[in-house]
Parts: structure tokens; sequence; C-alpha cells
């Protein structure tokens, strides 16, 4: 499944990168922690986080992450979405807490 299939079906917004729309999700990763994002995330996951910096794409990027989603309708920091534009990794936004968010995109990922 892609990111845009994702974002369709979990009604999810489109902040920044939607030319990585196309980037298909293997599975999903749940951490507000960077290090452990660095250290446990594999490529083509998408991240769920309630970071907003420019960081969160570095790390994004460093790990080949396919979207990085923003729960509790949160909006990232402009160096953040310009990061996310010129990296091709989008940025997606959930109006859901983390909890619901995960447990909606574990049962589309899972099939």
């Amino acid at each position: 499944m892609n990111v845009k299939e994702i974002a369709e079906k979990l009604n999810l917004k489109v902040l920044s990168g939607a030319s990585g729309l196309s980037n298909e999700i293997s599975f999903g990763y749940a951490s507000d922690l960077l290090s452990d994002v660095m250290g446990n995330a594999k490529s083509g996951e998408v991240w769920i986080t309630l970071q907003t910096h420019k960081n969160v794409m570095a790390i994004a990027s460093l790990k080949d992450l396919a979207a990085v989603i923003l729960v509790s309708g949160l909006q990232p920091e402009s160096d953040m979405a310009a990061q996310s534009d010129e990296e091709g990794i989008p940025v997606l936004s959930s109006s859901e807490d983390a909890f619901t968010l995960i447990g909606k995109l574990y049962e589309l990922l899972k099939k």
C-alpha cells in the first residue's frame, strides 16, 4: 500500500512532500524519541509522532522512511515542511490521537 492510499483511507491531510505519495509503506513505527527511531525503524515504514521539527526529516531521510504522520492535528515547523518537500518524504497530519491512529494503521497494513 502506498502513502496516497493510506492518506485516503485514514483521512490524513498531506502537508508537504507530495512528490512522495507513491512511496510504498511496508509497516509502521511509532515513537517520539528520535534515537529510538534512528536505531529501530526500518526502510519503507511510516513514522507516527508528535515531533514537528526539522530533525524528524533528517531521521526519516537517514532511515529511508516512506512518510511521517503527525498526530492530534499537529503541523510541521516551516523548516520541517521544506525538508519534506526537498526529500520527497510526505508529512501527513491526523486529527486523531496516536493510539487511535496506530490501531487503524495496523489494521490496514496487516492485510
